[in-house]
């Protein structure tokens, strides 16, 4: 399954800079938690603030809720989310309390 999501970044050069030096490279137990909940390819793009991330999952293994459990419960994990949190900001349309928001598909060519 292929999922879009979007998240702001702070609208600060230096700080949107950290944030793409940090995903040069990813800490190695957040790339293992990642691909241990199914993930099986993720992207992320940047224009100005906002980042578009593309992920692809195995239908058989992949549970988003299952996924925010285990991140809940590994200290890595809460401490790289909280790391990027100083770099992070709503988009306009998140619910209080989430990062990364599912967007909606509006076009598909193949179903043209």
């Amino acid at each position: 399954m292929r999922y879009c999501l979007a998240l702001d970044l702070k609208d600060d050069a230096e700080l949107i800079a950290r944030y793409e030096e940090f995903h040069r490279k990813v800490w190695p137990d957040v790339i293992r938690h990642i691909r241990e909940q199914g993930v099986s390819s993720m992207e992320i793009y940047r224009l100005g603030t906002r980042l578009f991330m593309v992920m692809e999952t195995d239908d058989a293994v992949y549970d988003a809720e299952r996924m925010a459990e285990a991140a809940q419960s590994n200290a890595v994990i809460q401490e790289w989310e909280a790391l990027m949190w100083k770099f992070q900001a709503p988009t306009p349309w998140t619910p209080a309390g989430q990062k990364w928001v599912l967007m909606d598909r509006i076009f598909d060519l193949r179903q043209q």
